[in-house]
């Protein structure tokens, strides 16, 4: 069993990624953003970043989906930040095998297609996310994929180190 989380800053092609990657591996999948409170995506919308106090009910929401699906004995993937070190370990709560895709790139690159779609997270607060950001420790289950490449190209790169094939 496995448990994907689809981690890097807003713009990173966490759902672009992530959800063409559980179809193909039949994964059960869940946007980690549907799973904000209104509060949470309210602040965002205004252009304020969020704090830890207003992350770890979201964080905790997302474990508990993730421990739902582990005891039914279902993979998942799921989408989230998971800026922090000590938010992934909120997550890996969730089950064991859970293991973190981030999604990195270019500040250029993530700001061109942040602003070529419709969300509730504003441009303007990458740079909040870039300073938050704690990359993947070498103890830490996962591995960074850059997103550079074509969608298709990343999908398969992910899929290749995920099944070992």
């Amino acid at each position: 069993m496995i448990h994907l989380v689809f981690m890097g800053v807003s713009g990173s092609g966490k759902s672009a990624i992530g959800r063409p990657v559980a179809e193909r591996l039949r994964l059960e999948f869940a946007e980690g953003d549907d799973f904000h409170p209104a509060a949470n995506v309210e602040k965002m919308s205004a252009g304020w970043p969020l704090n830890d106090e207003d992350r770890w009910p979201w964080l905790r929401l997302l474990a508990e989906w993730t421990r739902r699906h582990h005891d039914a004995n279902t993979s998942t993937a799921i989408t989230c930040s998971a800026l922090k070190r000590s938010y992934r370990d909120v997550l890996r709560e969730g089950g064991d095998g859970t293991c973190f895709v981030h999604l990195t790139g270019d500040k250029g690159v993530v700001l061109e297609r942040m602003g070529r779609r419709e969300h509730f997270m504003a441009p303007t607060m990458l740079e909040s996310q870039l300073d938050t950001l704690q990359p993947l420790g070498d103890d830490e289950h996962g591995f960074a994929v850059d997103v550079a490449d074509p969608v298709d190209v990343i999908v398969d790169e992910v899929i290749a180190r995920v099944t070992g094939s």
